[in-house]
């Protein structure tokens, strides 16, 4: 298994569990739940595998990636949390998750000779989409779409810093690690401090 493996894994660990305490907030049953951790975990991956010409979508023969998500919603599902501390949990393990699949999204772009550029975007899409589905899921406006989250932005700059990392060929493993933490310290310190883009 190699590092973009482990990563992508423990994107999708993070993200199942996000959509499962998501479900939570909606007092969704556990098929419900685990409906979100599988939208949140492959949604992105699925429009970028579409988008870029992956036939089939990686997660289809990926029977670990599968398991992952089943077990993740079981884990989360009978943890008993309030509220509060269930918000607190979706903000910090959704900050590593979205820069996680950002170096992830980027990486099986760039094995399908997806341009730089282009490459950065399907990061992003990646990262953020399988979030956007599941917030339209639970009837709520999309955490992408919404201003004083900096949630895009955090994954493009995260993203491109990696980009430059690996032109300058930055040992891999090291160069996804930086990548995943400025990513996720961007997203954190938007929200405290409630940076956003401006408003139209």
């Amino acid at each position: 298994m190699d590092t973009l493996q482990i990563f992508s894994y423990t994107g999708v660990f993070v993200f199942a569990v996000t959509g499962v305490l998501k479900a939570r907030t909606k007092r969704f049953d556990i098929f419900g739940a685990s409906v979100l951790a599988f939208c949140m975990a492959y949604g992105g991956g699925t429009l970028r595998d579409l988008l870029i010409g992956i036939r089939p979508v990686n997660w289809v023969n990926d029977n670990v990636a599968i398991i992952i998500v089943l077990t993740s919603t079981i884990i989360a599902f009978f943890f008993k949390l309030n509220s509060s501390l269930i918000k607190k949990l979706i903000f910090w393990i959704d900050a590593f998750g979205i820069g996680l699949f950002t170096v992830v999204g980027i990486q099986v772009a760039l094995r399908n000779s997806i341009p730089t550029g282009y490459a950065l975007i399907m990061g992003m899409i990646t990262a953020t989409f399988g979030g956007l589905f599941c917030d339209v899921l639970c009837n709520k406006v999309p955490a992408l779409l919404k201003p004083g989250q900096l949630y895009a932005t955090a994954c493009l700059i995260g993203g491109g810093l990696y980009l430059i990392m690996i032109n300058y060929q930055l040992q891999a493993e090291t160069s996804m690690i930086i990548s995943v933490l400025i990513t996720a310290s961007i997203r954190i310190y938007a929200i405290r401090k409630k940076l956003q883009l401006p408003i139209i």
